[in-house]
Parts: structure tokens; C-alpha cells; sequence
């Protein structure tokens, strides 16, 4: 209700958009990143003509099966650009979606053909500006001048909690403007529409800066009992207050009642987003005449979202005698190598490019100035970056965008991780320094529950693979899943140099698991991922000699999993003893396997090899374990508690 009149005039006055074509690709974009306060966008999509949202689905808010669920979801509902449910979130988002939008105008816009010209709008509340996310985000926005960023923050001093002043009294309008950004402030945001309006326009004529529009604002605006107070935060009216509420705004209609001069006002303005589309598909159709290379690679890439003939040609293919290496160095051969044959592949490393190994040699820096490039640089900011990234996946436009980190630092932007996943953005998370392998940085640097909590995540593929060809399956099948079904994929990478294996490849990996040492007729299998991959094979070779045994690389739980049943029974039969062997906790790896070899317990801070020997990642110990396993022993043979330091 505070914010309804930041909402007429975007829905009404402001924005391009056409509810008839909500992918439109030079559509004005919207994202309300306070979501608990979605109906005023539902309402906003209703008015203005989008069928996604009927009158019938306004009665319907929260209920099962609705078009309005409590928190704005793009996967429910046309015309919702991301699911922005944690706060903070949103706006994060919304720096994504202006990113994309200054990218592709560098990129694509010519003389008199501004192929991409628009603004992304967002709406703020005090939740989300207390939220650590907001800074590194919006810290990043100032820095590389991202100007057509327009966010107003709705100041209207509540929270849950009651007031902000019991937690909150900065000055959120000095603390933007040392980000860099411009910023604006309207004293009565209920009223003064005309100060709302000319705030816009100020904010359109700042081209070199994002700006901030500070809107003071009474929550329940209306309401003569429970405005201004903590109360009608996150619960409903009522119907006596409803009624009250309607009488003292002089408000002459019923419930979900909406005059035809409402729809006229909204749906006139969605018309002329319309006929601006109109005038856009007039420009493209010159566009394809006089730029057909350019135009040939944006409709490919941008408006039909399809990969170029032959582009996972352009990956490694390596056999055993080619010199092992860490698959990080592997991973940032597949980068580059995707970078040359895909234009719309882009992004970085929060502030880890060169132990990451992901910098695109064929392209500079992305930054103020040079937007047509495609390395970020996003700084130590590993949340932000993750949701900019979901964004740039979400906006439609066929950007592919990967981010990365140290696995460990995965956990800073685990709720990003997850939103990825919730709202099926196509984000490709490159994570290195996988395993206690990482070594001297000691137990705070090395993964041990981190690979397996990351696998609890619905509808995330977790990839970890053991050599190059993995590596390079693991990106066809990242590129492939953001591309073609917008699904999110996580890849963690090694430090240490690990040779190529028999048997894998590329194909192998897109079926989850395989067998590296083939035997018909195993008395034991042993599984790996990654790394332990290798010790696996040490073992089978060195270890348990006259024993048959199978030897099975699981890059990924996820593919194997929807493989057909036939071939998991076949590769994983149940009446064989199993063991698991992966440097990390044991827990899950109940589904695959009967023993397991691994490590429930913190790592330690000493050379990478030593963190393996003393923590049972031999070949000695898993052909010692794999001999009980035959011997009929299950569980945890060895959990790495000797390694405790």
C-alpha cells in the first residue's frame, strides 16, 4: 500500500512492456526485491493485461495451485523476471539484469539501431538494505556505473521487529552515494507523485551512474489503525479494517472491484508498449539487412536461445598418455575454449581468477567503459556475484553466465545456489580446491560437507570430475543444461595434477558414473569421484592383485541417477560388495554403496599429499578397506579419525 504509487507510475507511465510478449527482448525490466510485499506487483500485472495473473488468482494469494504465491516466482508467473525470496536478493538481481542490459547494448547497438535500450527498475525495503548482499552488489553496480540501474528504496522505517531505529540507523542515502551511485530522495512517497515523477527523470538523465531514489513512506498506507506500525508488516488487514481502511481513502468500490477507468489507464499504457515493440521489430528487420552477421548471431543467441552447430567440437578430447593435470588447469582449457565459439559465454571469479584459472584469454575486462567484454572482475563478493549471475541467466537473452570461487567459499552464496536451482536460472558455479588436498590453508579452506550438502539441493547438478575428459563433459553438460533447460550446475575442480584416466570421456560423463577398470564378474567395486578416482585405480592395481575388481568413476550423483534402472544395476549390481572412496563425509553415500572411505571428521593444515596419506587416501588403505568389504564389513571402514590432529 506504501508503495502503490511507485507502482502506478512504472506500470502506468513509465516502463516499455507488453504483457502480449513478456520476453520482449528490449522490455523495461522489474524486480521487487522486498517480494513479501508481491500482490502490489500481481496487481500490477493484473491491471496492466497480463493474462498470468486474473482477478481470480488475486483472490487466490498464497493458496495452493495459485498464480500468487507469496513471494514473486518467474517459473508461476508471466511477467515475474526472478524469484526473489530471501531479501537483498532481489536487488542483487536486479544489478544482473542491468549488467546484461549494458553488455549486449555494447555489444550489438549501432548507429540509429539501438538494438538494447532499457532500464531495470527495483523497489527496496529497509530488510533489504540491512541484508550483506545489498552492499556487495550495489557496491559493484556503483563501480562500474551500471546507469541504467534505478532502484527506489522504500524507507518507511518497519520491520517485523517494530521500528528500525532498535537496529537501524545509518544513513543508507551517504553510504550509496560513496558506492557511486546517484542519489534522489522524495519526502512523502504517498502523495507527491509529481516528486516521484521528476525523481525518474533525473535518474534517465544520469547515464554514467545507477541511482538510488530514497521514497519515505508509511507502511499500510490508509489503513487509520494499523498504518505506520509493525503490524500490518506481514499480516493481513482484516475485513473490518479492510472496510475502514476503504472508507477513510474515500474508496468507493468493493472487494476485488476494479473500475474499467483502472484497466483503461494500465492496459492504454501496456498499448504503447506494444506499438514500442512494434517500432523495435521494424528497427530489428532494418537490423538484419545492413548488420546480418551481428544480427544472425543475436537472433541465434539471444532470441532463439540455441547453441551454434558443432560448439562442443571446440572442447579437449585427451587419452591416458597425454600429461595429467589439476582439472582446474582442465577447466580453464574447456573455458577458453567455449569462449572462442560461444560470444554469449561469459563471466569470473570473485576475486580468485588466477588460482580459479578462469579468465577468458579472447576477451578483455568488463567494466565501465567496456562492457562489450566479458571477463568480470566481481571482487570478493561471492553472494552478489551469484545472484548478478542468476539474473543474466533469468533475463532471457541468451547469456550464458558461470561464476567462481574456492568450494569452501560456496557456502557464502549457498541461498543463491539454491534460488539458482528454485528459480531455474542456467548459472554455471566453477568451484576449485575441492578437497583436504587444498592443504597448508588448513581445515578453514578445506571442503569436507560442502560437495555432499550441495547434492541435498533439488534440481542442482553437481559435477566432480576425476580428468580431462570429465572436466570437458562436465562443461558440455553445464553449457547444454543452462542453455537448453535452464537448470543450474555446480563444478568442483582439484589443485593437484591428476593423471588421464582409461576409459572416460566425454560421453561417459553424461551418464553420471562408468566403469574405468572394466571386470565382468567383480568380487568388489570401488567408487570415486574426482581425485579419489585414482587412488581407486592405485588400489586395483597395487593393492588387490588376483582380486576382480570394478572400478567406477561417479562424477556426478545427479546423472547417474536418472539414468535408465538397467544400466545403474548393470554398473552397480546389488549383490556386490561396494565401497565408496571420496575425500569427504560419508553421509549419502548410503545410495550407492555399503562401505565407504572418507572423512567425517575436519581437515588439517599441512602439505596436500600429507592431508591424503594421514587421512586414509591411499592405495594401501582402500585395497585394505576393499578386502574387509569382501570380507562381508559395511559402514564407515574408514572415516579419517586417525588423521585427528
Amino acid at each position: 500500500m506504501g508503495q502503490a504509487p511507485i507502482g502506478y507510475l512504472l506500470f502506468a507511465e513509465e516502463m516499455n512492456y507488453n504483457p502480449e510478449d513478456s520476453k520482449w527482448a528490449n522490455r523495461d525490466r522489474f524486480v521487487l526485491s522486498s517480494g513479501h510485499g508481491c500482490m502490489l506487483q500481481y496487481s500490477l500485472l493484473h491491471l496492466a493485461g497480463y493474462k498470468s495473473v486474473s482477478i481470480d488468482d488475486i483472490k487466490q494469494f498464497r493458496q495452493w495451485g495459485s498464480k500468487t504465491p507469496g513471494h514473486p516466482e518467474n517459473f508461476e508467473t508471466d511477467g515475474i523476471e526472478v524469484t526473489t525470496g530471501p531479501l537483498g536478493m532481489g536487488i542483487s538481481n536486479a544489478v544482473g539484469l542491468a549488467a546484461a542490459e549494458a553488455h549486449l547494448a555494447a555489444v550489438y547497438n549501432k548507429p540509429g539501431m539501438p538494438l538494447i535500450d532499457h532500464y531495470c527498475y527495483t523497489i527496496a525495503g529497509d530488510g533489504c538494505m540491512q541484508e550483506g548482499i545489498t552492499h556487495e552488489s550495489a557496491s559493484l553496480a556503483g563501480h562500474l556505473g551500471l546507469g541504467k540501474l534505478i532502484a527506489f528504496y522504500d524507507d518507511n522505517g518497519i520491520t517485523i521487529d517494530g521500528h528500525t531505529d532498535l537496529s537501524f540507523t545509518e544513513d543508507v542515502g551517504m553510504r550509496f552515494e560513496a558506492y557511486g551511485w546517484q542519489v534522489l530522495t522524495v519526502l512523502d512517497g504517498n502523495t507527491d507523485v509529481a516528486g516521484l515523477r521528476d525523481a525518474i527523470k533525473q535518474a534517465k538523465a544520469c547515464t554514467d551512474k545507477p541511482t538510488l531514489i530514497k521514497v519515505k513512506t508509511i507502511i499500510g498506507y490508509g489503513s487509520p489503525n494499523k498504518a505506520d506500525t509493525h503490524d500490518i508488516h506481514g499480516a493481513a488487514l482484516g475485513k473490518d479494517e479492510a472496510a475502514a481502511t476503504r472508507g477513510q481513502l474515500g474508496w468507493k468500490h468493493g472487494e476485488f472491484e476494479v473500475p474499467q477507468q483502472a484497466y483503461d489507464v494500465f492496459r492504454g499504457h501496456a498499448a504503447k508498449g506494444a506499438s514500442k515493440q512494434a517500432e523495435w521489430n521494424k528497427m530489428w528487420a532494418e537490423y538484419q539487412q545492413k548488420e546480418p552477421e551481428l544480427a544472425a548471431q543475436f537472433k541465434r543467441a539471444c532470441m532463439d536461445r540455441k547453441l551454434p552447430d558443432g560448439w562442443a567440437d571446440s572442447l579437449p578430447k585427451l587419452t591416458p598418455e597425454d600429461k595429467g593435470k589439476a582439472t582446474r588447469l582442465h577447466s580453464q582449457d574447456c573455458i577458453n575454449a567455449l569462449a572462442s565459439v560461444l560470444p554469449e559465454f561469459m563471466g569470473g571469479s570473485a576475486d580468485l581468477a588466477p588460482s580459479n584459472m578462469t579468465l577468458m584469454k579472447c576477451t578483455g575486462n568488463f567494466l565501465k567503459g567496456s562492457y562489450a567484454e566479458r571477463n568480470f572482475r566481481f571482487g570478493i563478493r561471492e553472494f552478489g556475484m551469484a545472484a548478478m549471475c542468476n539474473a543474466m541467466s533469468l533475463d532471457k537473452t541468451g547469456i550464458i553466465p558461470y561464476c567462481a570461487t574456492f568450494t569452501i567459499f560456496s557456502d557464502y552464496m549457498r541461498s543463491a545456489i539454491r534460488m539458482a536451482a528454485l528459480s531455474q536460472a542456467g548459472t554455471i558455479f566453477v568451484t576449485t580446491h575441492d578437497s583436504i588436498a587444498v592443504g597448508e590453508d588448513g581445515p578453514t579452506h578445506q571442503p569436507i560437507e560442502t560437495i555432499t550438502s550441495l547434492r541435498m539441493i533439488p534440481d542442482l547438478t553437481v559435477m566432480r570430475p576425476a580428468d580431462g575428459n570429465e572436466t570437458a563433459g562436465a562443461y558440455k553438460y553445464a553449457v547444454e543444461r543452462s542453455k537448453n533447460e535452464s537448470r543450474p550446475t555446480f563444478m568442483a575442480f582439484s589443485r593437484q595434477a591428476l593423471p588421464n584416466l582409461p576409459n572416460s570421456s566425454i560421453e561417459n560423463t553424461f551418464k553420471g558414473a562408468y566403469a574405468v577398470i572394466e571386470c565382468a564378474d567383480p568380487e568388489v567395486i570401488l567408487i570415486g569421484t574426482g581425485s579419489e578416482v585414482h587412488v581407486c585405480v592405485n588400489a586395483a592395481k597395487e593393492g588387490l592383485a588376483g582380486k576382480k575388481v570394478r572400478v567406477v568413476s561417479m562424477p556426478s550423483w545427479e546423472v547417474f541417477r536418472a539414468q535408465p534402472a538397467s544400466y545403474k544395476d548393470a554398473l552397480l549390481p546389488k549383490n556386490v560388495p561396494t565401497l565408496s572412496v571420496e575425500a569427504a563425509v560419508t553421509m549419502g553415500w548410503g545410495e550407492w554403496a555399503g562401505a565407504f572411505v572418507g572423512i567425517d571428521c575436519f581437515g588439517a593444515s599441512a602439505p596436500g599429499q600429507t592431508c591424503l596419506d594421514n587421512f586414509g587416501f591411499t592405495s594401501a588403505n582402500v585395497a585394505s578397506c576393499a578386502i574387509r568389504c569382501i570380507a562381508g564389513e559395511r559402514g564407515a571402514l574408514s572415516n579419517g579419525s586417525q588423521g585427528k590432529h
